[in-house]
């Protein structure tokens, strides 16, 4: 009975493939139109406990060369090291075909490819650190659709140099990061599950600074350690790093070490719509030669620090700040006790506008630090429970911050005040802005 209950289950799965194949031929992968070769065809064995390398290679190799989709059984095949060739389409049985390491390295790597689809396959298992369990280098057109990345001592995926698209995908219990990519061509990360990784969920770096047109929109990221260690390298849900023309978008980020997103020297980034809960430093951070970030939209509920907006030192300037919640700061960071608590941050050529600011044990908004202020523009705010309402330099040396139109609502200590590094300085800045050439206010 099992039996013929399995063979229904196959002839449905390939008639609605085929089905799929004839509504939209547009968007078909290559050799989609092909008659579909099964992986038993090459006497692989799902639920073997055996290494099926050998087999399995010579059934993608198979596959690619005569343009037919390769059709994984449900169960769990052992593979090390497979090369998946340019012109694959390999379709599992969504959560129940898995592709297991054997031993350590990679399950599968993708080199030099301009098109390689994978549907509805698990990859889990590996155990090298420094591996993936999917690596793709040099390669274009690679879309990873419906897949799993389960409990791999690495990374789930890991790409240089390459596109890919990664959509509806699992990544689960990873020691270091679901999505690893260094110098990429730009990749589509959409609609992801990404739970319980060492030390980061999404990674888009760079060697140097560059153009890398990465979109990474409506994913659900969870619980990101940082086993790694660190001040801020490790521990957050995105991180950014030497990428320019990021779009990070509409995504839902809980319980990060650290950030739930962290630029490094991004340049021309857009941080927007996102849910960034219980962040344990700050929730959105744009740091060190970053340039030219919007930060606008997004919910921030829990962090030692809301938005961070710094390193004039560094060259970090230009940002636009608006349209933000951000409430509920703790009076301290238990992964970096340098952060006392503030809503809203920034150095240099930034607009703070349009954002709510609550509950704050600290700074609601705060304009520089020491000399370290350039044109900010502090208005339009509103402010309520907060020790400071809002905190601006007035040290020797420091540039224009200009003030207007706020709304300060129950503030314990002072509504405005200005500081000299961490002491107030001028308990009532708004009274007495004409004893300080950069401060200007209005409204």
């Amino acid at each position: 009975m099992q039996q013929l209950v399995a063979r229904a289950d196959r002839r449905l799965f390939l008639k609605r493939l085929g089905a799929t194949l004839v509504v939209a031929p547009a968007f078909a992968p290559l050799g989609a139109h092909a008659a579909p070769l099964e992986a038993e065809t090459f006497a692989l064995v799902a639920d073997a406990g055996a290494n099926q390398s050998r087999a399995l290679q010579a059934a993608v190799d198979t596959a690619a060369g005569e343009g037919r989709p390769l059709l994984l059984p449900a169960g769990t095949l052992h593979a090390r090291d497979l090369t998946l060739p340019d012109g694959l389409t390999l379709q599992g049985v969504r959560g129940r075909s898995r592709l297991a390491a054997w031993q350590d390295g990679p399950v599968a790597q993708i080199s030099g490819a301009r098109a390689v689809t994978v549907n509805d396959v698990d990859f889990a298992g590996a155990t090298d650190e420094d591996r993936g369990l999917i690596e793709v280098e040099g390669s274009a057109g690679i879309g990873l659709y419906r897949c799993a990345f389960l409990d791999g001592a690495g990374t789930g995926l890991l790409a240089r140099d390459s596109q890919v698209v990664v959509d509806d995908c699992t990544f689960s219990g990873l020691g270091d990061a679901a999505i690893h990519s260094m110098d990429g061509r730009g990749l589509a990360v959409t609609g992801c599950r990404i739970r319980d990784c060492g030390n980061a969920g999404i990674r888009i770096w760079r060697s140097t600074i560059g153009e890398d047109p990465t979109i990474i929109a409506n994913n659900d990221i969870r619980n990101i350690d940082w086993q790694g260690g660190g001040n801020g390298q490790n521990g957050n849900g995105i991180n950014i790093f030497r990428a320019s023309g990021v779009i990070v978008s509409a995504n839902r980020m809980f319980d990060c070490a650290f950030s739930a997103v962290r630029l490094n020297a991004a340049r021309n980034t857009q941080v927007s719509d996102n849910i960034c809960l219980t962040s344990g430093e700050v929730a959105i951070f744009s740091e060190f030669e970053f340039s030219g970030s919007v930060i606008a939209n997004n919910i921030v509920d829990g962090a030692a620090g809301g938005i961070s907006i710094t390193n004039l030192d560094r060259g970090g300037q230009l940002a636009v700040c608006s349209g933000n919640i951000v409430r509920n700061i703790a009076p301290f960071s238990s992964v970096n006790p340098d952060v006392s608590p503030y809503g809203i941050y920034a150095e240099a050529e930034t607009v703070i506008t349009g954002n709510t600011v609550e509950n704050v044990p600290g700074r609601a908004i705060a304009a520089g630090y020491g000399p370290f202020l350039r044109n900010v523009v502090i208005s339009g705010n509103m402010v309520r429970k907060a020790d400071i309402g809002i905190a601006v330099s007035v040290v020797d040396g420091t540039g224009a911050v200009h003030i207007a139109n706020n709304l300060l609502a129950e503030i314990l200590d002072h509504k405005v005040a200005g500081l000299a590094w961490d002491d107030v300085v001028e308990p009532d800045l708004l009274a007495n802005a004409g004893r300080f050439a950069n401060v200007s206010v209005s409204g």
